[in-house]
This record gives structure tokens, sequence and C-alpha cells, in this order.
């Protein structure tokens, strides 16, 4: 009784409620004023029909502008507005050009080696490819001389994490998805108090939808009052605003800007398996120490500055220590504010160059047309394509999405596994022992097309073998998807499929 109490008297609760209540009043509206007066009916009609043929003329991706006709067509009279309203993807020009402005300033201070480049070019022209789109739409450079290590499970980054914070001198910055207190946060805020008293700068910075079930209200005020500077990234309010729906996915923790981690791991008890919440839970990070760190600093600083308002002096947080590794280590962003999916394309272009195999690890496969050709591309031309998502979702509905993309990856050899202990969160590309992403962009469309976020390309680094054999680990603990399984499901559920992956673009 308690538990339900506290969900309808909660912040999500209620400003849900709000929403919905807004939304009402403008359906109820627009029906009203259709069904009532005949011109307006007309009008509305009309504004449809428009904003369908705008749709088909717009750069966009099918599946999305499939996923809004369809209603749009059912509905003439109220779709054409809904769209509008929430269907355009736009972000207020005002918060882009912020956005722009302080990603361009920033990314100044990367300081692209181009003479790296051209020795890459010499050992691998497709390596060098990637480097360049990463760099020429990120602003983050390809590095040498940054040590990597593959953290997995959730277990293995808590303890890293630990490790280094309590190393910590000059500073600390923690941007999160979620942060909910318990075993982990609570051990990590522990530190973070303590390095306070020491004189260490320490910064928090997470997602407010990410954590609004988890932290209790006026969280940031208790940080506050601890020393620890805060940000709370796009508070989530009772508006129609479509500015809501973007979110900030990324995991990133900086040590004295010599130290960093990303990956799919964020600060709560499930990533670290200290309560089972659906099955195992497993996951990845990856630890940086070196050059390559100072992107993530720069990412870091960038989302900040964007919360404050205020311009950040990025020269103070460079990196002090040198490291000598082999390899090529390249961490990059992705934003919506850029129009770019530059998440996905870092994948396609892996896939593209793939001469053996992809190995692929995603708690999400609901992909776009552009990804589910890639991957059958590679598969039917002799590449060894395989998947592994979770046999235990976290949202029923997102994981019936996630198998009703089976049949078709399946039908052209792409090979697809459950993995049956419970829920894959990590998200990771392996091709060919020479290349490997880690990071938090999952295969659907709010990753690559609506969050914050952020990952590590890498190639010929220690680590890319890590990740290469975490996987064929993984693989002996999964069970093979099949084509006959897939037909067998019954008819109704298999509509229900259909249904969600129609609408899959607007989840």
């Amino acid at each position: 009784m308690k538990k339900i109490l506290k969900f309808l008297t909660g912040r999500a609760f209620v400003t849900g409620l709000l929403l919905a209540f807004q939304l009402f009043l403008l359906i109820a509206g627009i029906l009203f004023l259709s069904q009532s007066f005949v011109y307006l009916n007309a009008v509305f009609i009309l504004f449809s029909i428009a904003i369908t043929l705008y749709i088909i003329d717009k750069k966009d991706n099918p599946m999305y502008k499939l996923a809004w006709i369809v209603p749009i067509l059912l509905f003439p009279a109220l779709g054409g507005i809904l769209y509008f309203i929430f269907g355009k993807r736009n972000i207020a020009p005002k918060a882009r050009r912020q956005m722009q402005k302080i990603a361009e300033r920033l990314n100044r201070t990367a300081k692209a080696d181009n003479s790296l480049l051209l020795k890459l070019a010499r050992e691998n022209e497709a390596a060098a490819k990637q480097a360049v789109y990463i760099q020429g739409c990120t602003g983050f450079p390809v590095c040498q001389n940054t040590y990597t290590r593959f953290l997995t499970p959730g277990e293995e980054k808590f303890a890293a994490l630990i490790d280094e914070l309590k190393k910590a001198e000059r500073f600390i910055f923690l941007e999160y998805f979620i942060i909910e207190e318990g075993k982990m946060w609570n051990t990590v805020l522990d530190i973070l108090t303590a390095k306070v008293r020491e004189g260490v700068e320490v910064r928090v910075l997470y997602d407010d939808m990410g954590t609004i079930n988890l932290l209790p209200a006026g969280y940031p005020k208790k940080l506050h009052e601890l020393g620890i500077q805060t940000q709370v990234f796009n508070p989530f309010k009772p508006s129609l605003d479509i500015f809501m729906n973007y979110r900030d996915h990324r995991k990133i923790a900086v040590i004295d800007g010599d130290v960093g981690i990303t990956g799919g791991i964020n600060l709560a008890d499930e990533y670290i398996n200290a309560y089972p919440k659906h099955g195992y839970w497993k996951d990845s990070s990856l630890l940086l120490k070196g050059n390559g760190v100072w992107s993530l600093t720069l990412m870091f600083l960038a989302m900040w500055e964007y919360c404050t308002g205020k311009p950040e002096d990025c020269q103070k947080y460079r990196p002090r220590k040198q490291t000598e590794a082999q390899g090529y280590v390249q961490p990059f962003c992705d934003s919506p504010v850029d129009d770019i999916p530059v998440g996905e394309n870092a994948y396609l272009n892996m896939l593209n160059h793939a001469k053996r195999y992809v190995y692929i690890a995603t708690p999400y496969l609901i992909l776009d047309n552009e990804m589910a050709t890639a991957l059958c591309l590679a598969a039917q031309s002799g590449v060894d394509v395989r998947i592994i998502t979770p046999h235990i979702g976290d949202k029923w509905y997102v994981h019936e999405t996630t198998r009703a993309n089976y049949s078709q990856l399946l039908e052209r050899g792409v090979q697809i596994y459950e993995y049956l202990p419970g829920f894959v969160h990590a998200k990771t590309m392996v091709v060919d022992d020479e290349f490997a992403i880690v990071g938090t962009t999952n295969f659907d469309f709010r990753s690559f097309y609506l969050h914050f976020e952020c990952g590590v390309w890498m190639y010929r680094t220690d680590s890319v073998g890590e990740v290469l054999r975490d996987y064929q680990e993984m693989l002996e603990q999964s069970e093979a998807v099949t084509l006959a399984g897939c037909r067998s499901v019954p008819v109704y559920k298999r509509a229900l499929r259909a249904i969600l992956k129609l609408f899959s673009p607007l989840m």
C-alpha cells in the first residue's frame, strides 16, 4: 500500500497526469471544433493533407515518416495538428544555437592532429575514413597513447570507479542518465563528500527524466549542501514541449583529466547485480587513461556549460599524465541538435567495411531501414553477423518490438541470440579482431535520433580483444533464435508486434 501511495504522489505520476490532462484538452478541443464547425473540419483536413505532403518531401527517416502518416490518414482532422506540435522533432532555436556555439568553442581546444590521420590512413584506409567521419561531425580527434580497459560486468566497473575516485587530487566530473540511492551511489557519494573536504572540485550532472522516480525531491540541494556542484539536465515539467523528449543518456566519469570511464553502466544497484531486477544484469564500460580522456572532459564541460549558461575555462582541466599504449582511440558524442546520427553512422561504417565478422550486443533492436539493410547486406555478403539481445526484457512492449525485428534479419542470414541469464544492457560492437565500439548508444530510434549519447571507437587496442572474448563468453550463455521459432509465434502476438514495429519510431 505504501508503494502505491508513494507512486501516486510521486513527481513522475503527477507530472504525467498533468501532461495527459493537457493532451486530453487539446484533442478534445480539436475534435469539438471539427465536429461543430464544418468549415473548420475542412480546414483541419486540408492542413493534414499539407502536413502529409510535407512529411513525404522532408529529409527524414522513412520509418519515422510512416509512423506519422498512418495516424494522420486515419484521423485527418486531428493527425496533422498533432504532428505539427509533436512530430517535427525540432529543438528550440535558442537551445540549438546555444549548444552549437558551446560545441564549436570547446571543440577548437581538442586540437586534431592531421599527421595522425595520415599515419592511420597508411595502416588502414577504412579506419582512417571512420576517424575522419567522427572528427568531422563531432570535432573530437583520433588519439594514440591512450590505455583502454574493458570493464564487465557492472561490478568490475564499480570497483574500478571506486579505486580511481579515491585517487582524485584535482577534480571529479560525473555525468549519468540514472542515479539511484543504494549501495553503488551511496558508496560513490561518501567518497565524493570526502574528496570535497580534501579540496577536490566535484561536479555531478544527471538527467531529470532518468532519475525522476529514483531520487527524492530537492536532491540537488542536498548535494550542494555537501559541497558538490550539481546540475540537472532538461528538468521534466508538465509541458507539451517536444524538447522534453530529448534526454542526456550519456555515462561519463572523469577523474583529474587523466582517467575516464564511459559505457552502459549507470550509478544504480541493478547495474552491479546488488539485486535481481531482470535476472542477471549484463553490462559493460570502458576505462581510458591518457590523451583520449580530454575528449570526454570536453563533452562533460559542454553539457555543464549548457545547463549553467556560464562559459567554462577548459584549459585548467587538461590531462597532466602521459600514457603509452598501442592502437588508436577516438571518443565521440552524438547529439540531436545537429540532425546527424553519428552513433548510428559509426556503427554503419564498421558494418560496411567488415570482412569476416560483426558481433553486436544491444538491449534493444529497434531498427530503421538503413541499419536493417546494412545488417542484411553484410550477412548476405558472407560476413558473420551476430547480435545478442536480452532473453528477459525490462519493458514488455520494447522487448516485443525487438523480437518483431528478428524475422527479417534471420531470413537474410543474420544470427540472433538471446542472453538466457537475464538482461543485456551492454552496447558493444566488435569487428574483425581490429575494431570495436563501447558506448551508450542502443540500436533503437531513441538513441540514434533523440538522445545525447557518447562512445569510444577503437582500432587495434588491447581492449578490442577483451570485447571479443567477453562476447564469446556471452554466446556460450545464449540461445540461438530460429526462423521457425519466429514463425510459430501465435498470430495475435505477431499482429501486436507488427503494430509496435510500425510505431516504434515514436516510442
